[in-house]
């Protein structure tokens, strides 16, 4: 039945008595509200058996009717990474609620229970919590106008020549370190139309920027008055960085708010944040274009927080429109991966919003900071972040990264198309859950569509995702995977089982997934788990077991019981790629390469007709508005508003 499926989903299930089977409630972090989300981690011990269980109860505050979310997910014992990083996930719930209103007070009960008896500690929590509110440029400070050296006409009053002359109030501020009247929190620049290119070797630019070419801010707004840099509105504002390492470097300026400008021709658009050094707090850019650049956003900083990254458009320089160019050869004959444009976006520490973005020709294109260990201070990891309504477009590595993402890092209703290796990877989440929810990915034609390639994977949540890809999920292992409702469709091309999986805890659950296989494979489906009574087991020294159907899977593991087939057929309009035979029909001894497809005359609806449609598992906070008797398969439900991924305003 579907309810005793959404019980093993949560993890509830006796794994066998051992010593400690009762359960001590400790220490809850409320993690950072974000503006759709409210994110946990409770502490505890005990709970050998792993049948202890936390429900989770909402509503906005002054409504009377309570809601369900996801239970939180039990974490604990898993042994994740590799040799480099190497961490032992300690023994907690964790999770979020999702898809909240913005700026909105909830009521929030979490209740622990275990059939073993809750030992010591408070079995409940009650909070009233609030979610942030969507940053808006307003002025609450003083206004200056800035203006290109070359403009020709009336000026606003004040008026400055330049971004630092309006910043610190002196035109040579950057050679002779000395501050005028500097910007104040709530103050309002507004830069006017124009190109702000520097000569950066010409001691005299009127631009006043030093040798390196950037503009480097240094003063602090406050979260409720942040120092705002805005386009006028009269043209578009163009800063080009002439060649320099970074653009705009804000690692030191505290809530910022930068909108409406243009950012070019520089290795870096704007750095927010470096390992070990610096990382800003409050950073706001919206409405914004950063264009021929290595990498667009850069906070891979601790202490990186409250970032709010949304309706941008990043255009790497890797651009091809008719291949994805993953590998080339150099003068020695050997075949070199250069990345040009290496990174879109990349942020660690908490509390983030990345929305509406458009991502095209970067390396890689929104991810997690791979930053090594788990930071000691909870303060510091990297969790509630998230990821929603971004189209990513052309990856020559990954269209989404978790990787280093510690607890509740949720990637909802995403897209991303051509990805040169696995279009969404977990490689090392270190804890979780990282939630992978309504997300499209089409034509992965060398890896996965989830990657847990190298390292050993945390808690990985994949619901309602739509997948095309080399095979559906890696076979290098993860712990504590919870796979439903999804939809894994592979070309005919490709070779590797559609349904691979490596898992080393008996705590992962697969069901009421949809899938394509085809005559071409040798093995349709492999699984590889610990044997029956063994929660872990980092050797599996044996043969996986594989099948040729479902149903031979469901009865020999109990997994995808209520699995179906699919094919290309099963969406009004999802051409099937066949990556691997372009790539046959192209031979290139110089290059590998692989096709391009573009999104706009695709639909990933679900055909009328399809099986996968009422075909899934309710599941609260996530499925509710389903249309018909049970939730469809996949990324889209028939009958509902379709998301809008990318920018929500038109290119500038």
């Amino acid at each position: 039945m579907k309810l005793v499926a959404l019980a093993c989903f949560f993890g509830i299930g006796k794994m066998g008595l051992f010593a400690q089977d009762a359960t001590s409630s400790g220490r809850l972090y409320v993690e950072p509200p974000t503006l759709i989300c409210l994110g946990f981690e409770w502490y505890i011990g005990g709970d050998d058996n792993r049948n202890a269980s936390v429900t989770v109860n909402y509503k906005a505050l002054g409504t009377e009717a309570w809601k369900d979310a996801m239970p939180l997910f039990r974490i604990g014992g898993e042994n994740i990474g590799n040799k480099e990083i190497a961490y032992v996930s300690p023994n907690l719930f964790s999770g979020s609620i999702l898809n909240l209103e913005p700026d909105t007070a909830y009521e929030v009960k979490l209740t622990l229970t275990d059939p073993d008896g809750i030992e010591t500690g408070q079995p409940e929590h009650y909070m009233v919590l609030r979610t942030r509110k969507e940053p808006i440029a307003t002025l609450q400070g003083r206004l200056r106008h800035v203006y290109p050296p070359d403009f020709k006409g009336p000026k606003e009053q004040p008026a400055y020549e330049g971004l630092l002359h309006a910043y610190y109030g002196y035109k040579r501020y950057a050679d002779h370190n000395h501050t005028v009247d500097p910007v104040q929190p709530g103050d309002m620049i507004m830069v006017h139309a124009g190109t702000y290119k520097a000569d950066r070797y010409d001691y005299r630019n009127p631009l006043g920027l030093t040798f390196t070419g950037s503009y480097s801010l240094t003063h602090d707004g406050t979260a409720e008055k942040p120092i705002v840099i805005k386009g006028a509105g009269d043209g578009e504002v163009i800063f080009d960085g002439n060649g320099a390492y970074k653009m705009f470097d804000v690692m030191a300026a505290d809530y910022h708010h930068i909108e409406g400008i243009t950012i070019q021709n520089a290795e870096i658009g704007i750095l927010a944040g470096e390992k070990n050094v610096l990382g800003a707090k409050g950073l706001t850019v919206k409405n914004c274009t950063i264009r021929d650049v290595g990498i667009g956003i850069l906070a891979r900083n601790r202490s990186c927080s409250g970032h709010y990254i949304a309706d941008n458009y990043l255009i790497g320089r890797t651009s091809d429109t008719t291949r994805i160019l993953r590998k080339e050869r150099v003068q020695n004959g050997e075949l070199s991966q250069k990345a040009y444009s290496y990174l879109g976006i990349k942020i660690y520490g908490q509390g983030h919003t990345i929305c509406h973005n458009k991502v095209s020709y970067f390396f890689d294109g929104i991810d997690i900071d791979t930053h090594g260990g788990v930071e000691p201070l909870e303060t510091e990891r990297s969790s509630a972040i998230d990821v929603y309504n971004n189209d990513v477009f052309l990856a020559n590595d990954n269209c989404f990264e978790a990787d280093g993402g510690t607890y509740n890092i949720r990637f909802l209703r995403n897209r991303g198309f051509n990805s040169g290796q696995a279009g969404f990877s977990n490689q090392p989440l270190l804890g979780g859950p990282v939630y992978w929810i309504r997300n499209i990915g089409f034509n992965i034609p060398q890896k996965p569509a989830f990657k847990y390639w190298d390292t050993r994977a945390g808690a990985i949540v994949a619901l309602h995702n739509t997948m095309t890809s080399y095979s559906s999920r890696s076979w290098k292992g993860l712990n504590n995977g919870h796979f439903y409702n999804n939809l894994f469709l592979q070309p005919s091309d490709a070779p590797q089982p559609t349904l691979g999986m490596k898992t080393h805890t008996n705590t992962t659950k697969s069901d009421y997934n949809g899938y394509r296989f085809h005559d071409a494979q040798e093995v349709k489906i492999s699984w590889h788990q610990p044997k029956e009574g063994v929660l872990r087991d980092y050797e599996l020294d044996f043969d996986p077991l594989t099948f040729s159907s479902l149903k031979e899977l469901a009865k020999a593991t109990g997994q995808e019981k209520n699995g179906i087939e699919v094919g290309f057929e099963d969406f009004v309009n999802v051409p099937e790629p066949n990556f691997l035979q372009w790539q046959k029909d192209h031979p290139d001894p110089d290059v590998e390469a692989f096709p391009i497809w573009y999104p706009d005359d695709m639909d990933f609806n679900l055909d009328p007709k399809s099986k996968a449609v009422d075909a899934g598992l309710p599941i609260p906070n996530v499925n509710e508005d389903h249309y018909g008797k049970a939730p469809d398969l996949g990324a889209l439900e028939r009958g509902r508003p379709q998301p809008h991924y990318g920018p929500r305003t038109s290119k500038n």
